[in-house]
């Protein structure tokens, strides 16, 4: 008796798989389904990493956001100024070098989650942005003035990436 027999005539006659067609059907699933399912795990990976590292850099140019919003709240600090200011008292000191330090711890979580060397443009144009923020505070005399104050405990390759920036101001 068939199996089509045996299965009380559920098939139609010609469409009784055997084991050749189960063979040629396991051959179709690993040469043409397996690497297809491959390639869609692999897509579907880098989208997930692409929409992680878009969130990070949100996060981080939101809190930047915030921090541009504290400068703000101190408007006697002149820090939107790019000159040095001048004459402040001991509480106006304090403040800007609170200030200093959280745009400073900023920065470096910036360089930890965003700087890569030789990396594909849509990440450089991210951290040519953050590179930007630097550069602009870099060049404020007084930032420049207490950044080695502002740098201990912080990441060394920071330290140094920072550095070479304010140095670039410095000299000229």
């Amino acid at each position: 008796m068939t199996w089509a027999a045996s299965t009380g005539g559920i098939c139609k006659p010609g469409l009784v798989m055997n084991i050749e067609t189960w063979e040629l059907l396991s051959y179709v699933v690993t040469v043409i389904g397996l690497p297809m399912a491959v390639i869609l795990i692999v897509v579907e990976k880098r989208k997930e990493r692409q929409a992680e590292e878009d969130a990070v850099y949100e996060a981080i140019s939101n809190n930047y956001q915030e921090f541009l919003r504290v400068v703000l709240d101190h408007p006697d600090l002149h820090l939107f100024s790019m000159t040095k200011t001048p004459e402040l008292s001991d509480e106006q000191q304090e403040r800007m070098m609170v200030i200093f330090s959280m745009l400073v711890s900023l920065f470096e979580r910036a360089f930890i989650l965003l700087y890569e060397e030789d990396v594909p443009v849509a990440k450089q144009r991210r951290w040519s942005s953050w590179e930007d923020y630097m550069r602009e505070w870099c060049a404020r005399e007084d930032f420049r003035e207490v950044l080695d104050d502002l740098l201990l405990g912080e990441d060394p390759d920071f330290g140094i990436y920072i550095r070479k920036l304010a140095a670039s101001y410095a000299s000229g």
